[in-house]
């Protein structure tokens, strides 16, 4: 296992700098970070540059405190599992998960012991004579895993390897990942389109955009104290309500309703500034608790999930998301009353995006 570290890692094609910007990131020994964001963000360019299968315009990448920059892949001690399991059909398991090893001479009773090894931890070590066409999608993809493991590399890469997945499968290997990781202790990078996956398996989560890095901390500060709109409106389902609004003294206008603010630092913001609010729908109440401020607003939609109510009201000249007791039925025109404790609240510069305060820590 070993830390990986990035220095300004851009990547552009043509002369334009338009796929990475200067990326830089710390990955510690044995730590799980994962890269999210949508698609053409730039995640996965990342990581097969950090793999050695796309060259790296400027910038520095080491692995293990080594730079790797003009090292080829099987040079970086690095092993990857992509979305594609990529199997041999015509091989056994067990020659699969070998085959590797066998292209770097190992000796064959080392190949049995690590090869059994992994397929016992990743439960297929009583199907290793079969095909993989006898297999159904989530066993390949432990294999393709397992293969992986054998390898016993430095740091693990995984290429959005769940997207060929149905969703009960989804969730079945993101928890065996998980605990894949809590038995190896492994230093492992993760490339996902999926913020749900980011949360449940990162020690640490890089959030990218348009090939900028966005935020790069804890799943929990990421989704209570988001840096920029663009991470409160992508992480989170559904994700944090952003509303437009103007300051007006020590409360937020948000066209007729006025919310008013907790006493944190507004950073230089001026009197009638361009600002949006945001708070997470579970933040948004409809009885009081504590110092909660009262918001008038009118039901609009319901969405029931069974456990819970999605309820979409109009509060002010704005639409927000309110997650509800199961129970709660009102019809659309309701007029009810909101609540939300002040101390929830995140305020974003409406032009920049960058926030200018945050919720409390949770």
């Amino acid at each position: 296992m070993a830390d990986v570290a990035l220095r300004g890692v851009s990547k552009s094609y043509d002369g334009r700098s338009d796929v990475l910007h200067g990326i830089d990131l710390d990955v510690r020994h044995g730590e799980f970070v994962v890269f999210v964001g949508p698609s053409g963000c730039g995640k996965s360019t990342l990581l097969r540059m950090i793999a050695g299968l796309e060259s790296i315009t400027a910038g520095e990448v080491r692995i293990g405190g080594q730079v790797v920059n003009a090292l080829p892949p099987r040079s970086r001690d690095i092993a990857m599992v992509f979305q594609d399991y990529a199997l041999y059909p015509h091989k056994t398991l067990f020659e699969n998960m070998a085959f590797g090893l066998r292209l770097r001479k190992t000796p064959e009773d080392e190949i049995r012991r690590r090869v059994m090894d992994a397929a016992k931890l990743l439960r297929i070590d009583g199907m290793l004579d079969r095909r993989p066409a006898a297999l159904s999608g989530g066993q390949r993809q432990r294999v393709a895993i397992g293969r992986a493991i054998v390898r016993e590399p430095k740091v693990f890469l995984f290429d959005e390897p769940l997207s060929n997945l149905d969703a009960q499968l989804r969730n079945e290997m993101r928890s065996e990942i998980k605990r894949l990781h809590q038995r190896l202790g492994a230093t492992i990078i993760y490339v996902t389109h999926d913020q749900v996956e980011a949360m449940t398996l990162a020690d640490r989560i890089a959030v990218l955009s348009g090939g900028h890095r966005m935020q790069y901390d804890t799943p929990d500060a990421i989704y209570h104290r988001p840096a920029t709109t663009f991470v409160a409106g992508f992480i989170g389902a559904p994700p944090m309500n952003l509303v437009d609004c103007r300051l007006d003294g020590d409360a937020a206008d948000l066209g007729g309703v006025r919310v008013p603010l907790a006493s944190r630092s507004l950073a230089g913001a001026a009197r009638g500034a361009a600002l949006k609010l945001g708070v997470r729908p579970e933040n948004l109440r409809l009885a009081r608790a504590g110092a909660d401020i009262a918001l008038p607003a009118a039901v609009c939609l319901l969405e029931p999930l069974g456990a819970e109510v999605l309820v979409t009201l109009k509060l002010g000249a704005a639409e927000v998301v309110a997650r509800c007791p199961a129970a709660f039925r009102e019809p659309p025109g309701t007029p009810v009353t909101l609540y939300v404790d002040p101390s929830h609240v995140a305020l974003f510069d409406a032009a920049s995006g960058t926030a200018l305060s945050a919720p409390s820590a949770h």
